[in-house]
Order: C-alpha cells, then structure tokens, then sequence
C-alpha cells in the first residue's frame, strides 16, 4: 500500500516538481501551499510523513510542527528549508521536526530521508542493535520489564515511549527517543558517527553534518542534572558512548 505523504511548500514550481518527483518514486502525495491548508488536511487525514517549507506565509512551517507535537501528534516530519545557520536548523528539530534539508537539495537526499523516517516509524520489536567498538559493558543492576530498558540511571519505556531520568520523566521528540534507546541498549560501548547515522536516519551523512552533534546536546540539556557528571560522552575521533562516571 503506498505510503501518504503531505506536502507543504508555497513555492508553486518546487511543490509541483517535488510533488511529481514524489509520486514517481510511488507515493500518495497531498500538496499544499501554505501552514493553515497543512494543519487542516494532517487533521482530516493523517499522512503516513509530513514534508514541510519552512518559510511559508501565515503560518509557517516551524508553527505547523509546534502545534502538531503540541497535540501529541508524532507523525515524522521532514523540514524544507532555505536558512543554513545551524541556529536556524536547530529551531526546526527544537520546534519537534525529526530531519532538515536544506535548499537547494537532491531529491535523491529527500528520498533518502523520507525512507529513513518511514523505517523508525514502521515499528519493530525493539530487538537490540547491532554495536562497535566494545571498551567497556556494564552489567544491569536489576532486571526491567518486558518492553523496558535501563542503564546509568536512565529508564525507557519502549512501549509508551515515555523516559525517566531517576524520579523525573523527561519529554522526548521521536528521534532523541531513538537515538538515546540505541545509547541505553549499547551502554558503556562507544558507537562510532557511522553506526549511529546508520541506525537513527538510515543514512550517513558524512562527517560535515550537525545532526548528529546537535541532537546529543538536546539529549545531555534533557538528561543531564545539576551539579552531576553528564552521562553521554563524546569519544574524540570516534563516537559517543553513554555510561555514568
């Protein structure tokens, strides 16, 4: 069954191409032109991804996810965007978007991020990952529910996808949820850049790309407590590797 996509640009020649390019490729698209026609489809029928403009008149397409994510929607969401400041990019993944492309793009990179997004969201059994790089495994203190895991003080509910940091549940968007699961499940084992591209987008983005570095740092501002030793620790040259010190 083809999977739904919703897509909002208010660029009539970008959303017309993007939305060919799209069908093409075999999905069901729904194209809009601007934030309010976007809240008011994914609410009449919910699409399988959003893709959105983040420039748009009225509402734009940072307001869209805010609102969305403020209803509790997850639905993945691949931003559009023009702005190539790392603060910029920054404000679409805090506003809860999971992924950016920057304009002018491949559309064999929107390909690429759109299949990523879709495999997270297609489930799983929450089977442990594939890891590297082995410098140090440590043993679990007590045994978790079916559907739960643990490590360093951090608790996960698969299920529910909730997260508690000791006694404090701590809110997560999707792709932090997944990239700390991967961390959780691999404790004190150093994940290179490579593996954790692979497993959180599908795709590695080569050593120029932020996305990595920047979702860490939400996760550590989350996590971390006053006054105690962080727990994800950058191993220089190599990835990062989540263990209490």
């Amino acid at each position: 069954m083809p999977q739904n996509v919703l897509l909002a640009e208010d660029d009539r020649a970008i959303r017309h191409a993007l939305e060919r390019a799209l069908a093409l490729e075999g999905y069901e698209v729904t194209a809009v032109a601007d934030g309010v026609a976007a809240l008011a489809q994914a609410h009449r029928t919910p699409p399988d991804v959003l893709v959105l403009d983040v420039m748009m008149p009225g509402i734009d397409g940072l307001q869209v996810c805010r609102v969305l994510r403020a209803e509790g929607n997850r639905t993945p969401i691949l931003m559009l965007t023009a702005l190539v400041e790392t603060a910029d990019r920054i404000a679409g993944l805090d506003a809860g978007a999971d992924d950016y492309v920057v304009k002018p793009f491949d559309v064999e990179e929107v390909f690429a991020r759109l299949r990523a997004l879709l495999r997270r969201t297609g489930g799983g059994d929450g089977a442990p990952d594939d890891v590297v790089d082995v410098v140090e495994v440590k043993a679990r203190e007590l045994p978790v529910p079916a559907g739960q895991v643990a490590a360093a003080g951090v608790r996960m509910d698969t299920h529910a996808r909730r997260v508690w940091r000791g006694g404090r549940e701590v809110e997560l968007t999707r792709t932090e949820f997944e990239l700390l699961e991967l961390l959780v499940r691999n404790a004190g084992i150093v994940l290179d850049h490579s593996t954790i591209y692979d497993r959180i987008w599908g795709y590695d983005f080569g050593p120029g790309s932020k996305n990595l570095a920047v979702y860490v740092g939400y996760l550590r501002r989350k996590l971390d407590e006053p006054g105690a030793s962080g727990l994800i620790h950058t191993v220089r040259g190599v990835g990062y590797v989540l263990r209490e010190d």
